[in-house]
C-alpha cells in the first residue's frame, strides 16, 4: 500500500546435494509503466551459505522514506536479486518483480435512490497515507462534463477528511463521477464511480 514500508522476502533454495555460497546483489528502482527507471531507491549485497538441499529467506525491506519522493503517478518499483553461485564459473539467476503500489485513497457514498431533477448529496472522503503531513490538498470532482475544482485543508500523518458533494441530475441513466486528489507530496490519486440516475 502506497504511504507505507514494502516487505519483501527472497526465497533461495538449494536443489543439490552440495554446499553452496551464494552472492546475492539486491536493487530495487521506481520505474515508469514503460519500466523506464526514474531512481535507484535500494542497493545491497548479502552472501549466503546453503547446504544440503537447503533453502534459506532474505527479508528486504525498502521504508516509505525510501521511494517517497521518487515514486511517479504509475506507483511502479521494480525489485532485482542478481544470485551468484560461486565457484561454478559464474553461474547466475536473476530474478525480478514489479511492485505496484495500491491506492485506498478515495471512498465515494451515494445516496441509495438518485432520482432526476432532484438534488442528491454524495460523501467523498480522501485521505493522507504518509506518515508526514501534507499540504495544498486539492480535489477536482468532473460530473456531467463539468468539472469543480475544491481546495481542501492541510491533512495530519494517516488523516482521513470527507466533504459532501451536492447535484442535481437533469436526465436519467448512468453518469460518471470521477474525483481526482493531489497535495504536496503526490498526484492524481483517482476515484471513479457510475451513478445510476432513476427517472422521476
Amino acid at each position: 500500500v502506497f504511504g507505507k514500508d514494502i516487505n519483501l522476502i527472497l526465497v533461495l533454495n538449494n536443489l543439490s546435494s552440495d554446499r553452496k555460497t551464494v552472492r546475492v546483489d539486491m536493487s530495487a528502482s521506481t520505474i515508469l509503466y514503460t519500466r523506464r527507471t526514474v531512481a535507484e531507491i535500494l542497493k545491497a549485497t548479502t552472501s549466503v551459505e546453503l547446504g544440503s538441499k537447503q533453502g534459506k529467506h532474505i527479508r528486504v525491506k525498502i521504508p516509505y522514506a525510501h521511494y517517497g519522493r521518487y515514486l511517479t503517478t504509475d506507483k511502479r518499483i521494480q525489485v532485482t536479486a542478481l544470485c551468484e553461485v560461486m565457484r561454478t564459473h559464474g553461474l547466475k539467476l536473476l530474478v525480478e518483480k514489479t511492485i505496484i503500489l495500491e491506492d485506498t485513497n478515495i471512498i465515494i457514498k451515494l445516496p441509495r435512490r438518485i432520482v432526476v431533477n432532484k438534488a442528491a448529496t454524495l460523501e467523498i472522503s480522501y485521505a493522507n497515507p504518509l506518515p508526514e503531513p501534507v499540504s495544498r490538498c486539492v480535489l477536482l470532482v468532473t460530473l456531467m462534463n463539468q468539472q469543480v475544482k475544491i481546495n481542501l485543508a492541510r491533512l495530519a500523518p494517516r488523516e482521513r477528511s470527507k466533504i459532501y458533494f451536492e447535484f442535481t441530475p437533469r436526465r436519467s441513466g448512468p453518469l460518471q463521477l470521477q474525483v481526482d486528489f493531489s497535495c504536496d507530496k503526490f498526484s492524481h490519486v483517482k476515484g471513479f464511480v457510475t451513478i445510476a440516475v432513476a427517472p422521476s
